[in-house]
């Protein structure tokens, strides 16, 4: 009985010491250390390919236990991305984060793109965050080969956008939004299929109400873009303008929105010189007819619900006010009164 005693004590110290030496094993190799170390995992790694390149960047405390580890951690989904760890995580911890790629721990860089912003401004935007400069970026905008290849994926994508008036083919399909770049190793064409993803949810949960419109896509979202520069800041506001272009494209008028003047000098801005209010451009609302070729900046969702629910209202005529006031008018007659009673000071104009 002695002897099976000992041996049973024996068993069981043997038993916990693996086990502490064991839960040492996986445990931070660092406690403590926070500084954060970039971990590339790649596509197909498996769990002890992973151990590896975890204990290259000295992660892993113990590389035999983080293995046994692999086999009983039930981790099987592992999810290739560029990770980032620290030496006071547990191996188990990072293990969970690879097989889940819990978005906390994955590496990212964002970047923006405003309410309004044109396709150079978006470009800039994107430039920031990525190896590509804007130029680089814009020559792959506008290259039509790669724009066919978008609209062969993207049904809200047609022809309209290669007509040989529009400026930029994905001007205002960029939807307005903040985007995390989480791959190490970002293209052009994968970047700007996160801002058309996004819009192909936004376009597709109005699909319906759209086709109802009679507008297609394109004109809707350059109707919206338009409704967008002249300072939908409600709802109401949006809704307000739209019923007002939408009035005036029934009544085969210029949609005079100097908005779109700015756009073809790719600039913002209140005081147009009277050479530019009296450009040939096709885009020039001031002077033609109709709809102009295309959108001149992104649409946010306020937008394009104004389009949709646009006020039926007689007003012909919106001025916006120094102080962002919209006033609304019937006739020529009044909408001059509103000018002349809310007039922009010079300071108002540098502003």
């Amino acid at each position: 009985m002695k002897k099976i005693l000992v041996i049973l004590i024996i068993l069981v110290a043997a038993l916990t010491g693996g086990i502490l030496f064991y839960l040492v094993g996986i445990g931070a190799a660092d406690p403590g250390n926070t500084e954060e170390i970039t971990v590339e995992v790649p596509n197909g790694s498996g769990a002890s390919a992973i151990v590896g390149i975890l204990d290259e960047n000295g992660l892993v405390k113990n590389t035999v236990c983080a293995k046994i580890n692999t086999r009983i951690g039930g981790y099987d989904s592992l999810q290739a991305n560029t990770y980032i760890f620290n030496r006071s995580m547990t191996f188990p911890e990072m293990m969970k984060a690879i097989n889940t790629g819990d978005f906390n721990y994955i590496s990212k860089t964002s970047f923006q793109l405003n309410e309004g912003f044109r396709l150079s401004q978006c470009a800039q935007a994107l430039s920031e965050a990525s190896p590509f400069s804007a130029e680089e970026i814009m020559k792959k905008w506008d290259n039509k080969d790669y724009v066919r290849e978008l609209i062969g994926k993207y049904w809200f994508l047609t022809d309209e956008i290669l007509d040989k008036d529009v400026m930029h083919p994905l001007e205002g399909y960029l939807f307005p939004d903040t985007y995390f770049i989480t791959d190490s190793d970002p293209s052009i064409e994968s970047l700007t299929e996160m801002a058309l993803d996004e819009m192909d949810k936004a376009l597709s949960d109005r699909k319906g109400e759209i086709e109802k419109s009679k507008f297609s896509v394109h004109r809707f979202l350059t109707l919206a873009s338009i409704v967008t520069k002249e300072g939908c800041a409600t709802d109401k506001d949006a809704a307000h303008i739209s019923g007002v272009f939408i009035n005036r494209l029934n009544k085969d008028m210029s949609l005079g929105s100097d908005v779109t003047v700015c756009y073809i000098f790719d600039e913002d801005r209140v005081d147009l010189k009277v050479s530019q209010l009296e450009s040939d451009s096709p885009y020039n609302a001031r002077k033609v007819k109709g709809m102009i070729p295309g959108p001149i900046c992104t649409v946010p969702a306020i937008a394009m619900d104004g389009v949709l629910n646009y006020d039926k209202t007689d007003d012909l005529f919106f001025y916006a006010g120094p102080d962002g006031t919209i006033y609304y008018a019937k006739t020529n007659a009044e909408h001059d009164k509103n000018v002349a009673e809310h007039p922009w000071s010079e300071e108002d104009l540098k502003q």
